[in-house]
């Protein structure tokens, strides 16, 4: 499991009001091109995002789902992106230095992505998710009232 976390500058509800509006994903999640719909239930379990992955022509239209949430703490996702299998991702939300340590975890959850090593997998994904944090801090403290 890939485990990052990063302090924003903002408060935990700040960054809320970014994860729970799922039209704003392909703006931080890296490998997310493109936004198709977003359930009018989201962020609510069972709740999706209907999203591409990858580059133009190259897009493969797929879904994230919503497994638990905790408004305000925290959001655990199915990420699918096949052929290349699904993810379960974790956001969680925690006060911190005046501000909000966000902390994702993921691992590979089915498909070829289990079968890779974990000493293979993990640097991909830290680097992505460190990219993604870094992208969600862009987002969250660029937003004014």
């Amino acid at each position: 499991m890939s485990v990052n976390e990063k302090t924003i500058q903002a408060s935990p509800e700040r960054v809320w009001e970014v994860l729970s509006d799922g039209w704003l994903y392909p703006l931080f999640v890296v490998g997310a091109s493109r936004m198709r719909d977003v359930d009018e239930s989201w962020p609510d379990v069972g709740s999706r995002l209907h999203h591409s992955v990858g580059v133009w022509p190259g897009l493969i239209d797929d879904n994230t789902e919503v497994l638990a949430v905790e408004p305000g703490r925290s959001i655990r996702l199915r990420a699918k992106g096949w052929p290349m299998g699904e993810a379960e991702v974790v956001f969680q939300l925690e006060p911190a230095d005046g501000g909000t340590r966000v902390t994702i975890f993921e691992k590979p959850a089915r498909g070829p992505g289990v079968l890779v090593p974990k000493p293979l997998i993990d640097p991909v994904l830290t680097w992505r998710n460190v990219e993604t944090l870094r992208r969600l801090a862009y987002v969250v403290e660029g937003r004014t009232d």
